[in-house]
């Protein structure tokens, strides 16, 4: 786990030897989920905290499955993208890679939330998040590349797809939530 964590904060701050820290193996891939464990804390202070209005038993349920089925939807669903590039044996450590960069955009995204509530003018919290966001993209976007040895456009291709699923998936978890 530390050198999962150690590896992510290598790549958060650019820096290629970051990638070698993350795992090879299955074993090593499977381990990384522990990113998961510790990301729904996280993601649970932002559903409770940074949203304008509480959130219900019902949409609290529907949130935590949008959460699970996400991550889960998502690793699954790159193993056909990375067998297609003819990548297939990096995508453990593209996934390893992937939820151990998870861990620090889930940080950021919170402080960032955190930091444009605590009375900032409008314009300034809107541009730290936005910055934010595009750092996060930018993040998931290089450490795709190095850990699949792809270009720019294919690991594009894996980003997209994570926020495609996360828009489709937040529109169900909103239907439920609010039916």
């Amino acid at each position: 786990m530390r050198a999962g964590l150690r590896g992510a904060l290598l790549l958060a701050r650019g820096r290629v030897e970051g990638i070698m820290l993350m795992p090879i193996s299955a074993e090593g891939a499977a381990r990384s989920f522990w990113a998961t464990a510790l990301c729904l804390p996280i993601f649970l202070i932002m559903r409770l905290l940074l949203n304008d209005q509480p959130l219900s038993g019902r949409a609290l349920t529907a949130e935590l499955c949008g959460f699970a089925t996400g991550w889960a939807g998502y690793a699954l669903a790159t193993l056909p993208m990375a067998m297609a590039a003819g990548r297939a044996p990096l995508w453990p450590r593209f996934l390893a890679t992937w939820n151990w960069i998870s861990l620090v955009q889930y940080g950021l995204i919170l402080l960032l939330g955190l930091l444009s509530g605590a009375g900032l003018p409008s314009w300034l919290g809107q541009t730290l998040e936005l910055a934010g966001l595009g750092y996060a993209l930018w993040l998931q976007w290089f450490g795709t590349g190095l850990a699949l040895q792809v270009g720019s456009g294919r690991a594009l291709g894996f980003v997209l797809l994570d926020l495609i699923l996360g828009m489709v998936l937040s529109g169900f978890v909103s239907d439920i939530a609010g039916g």
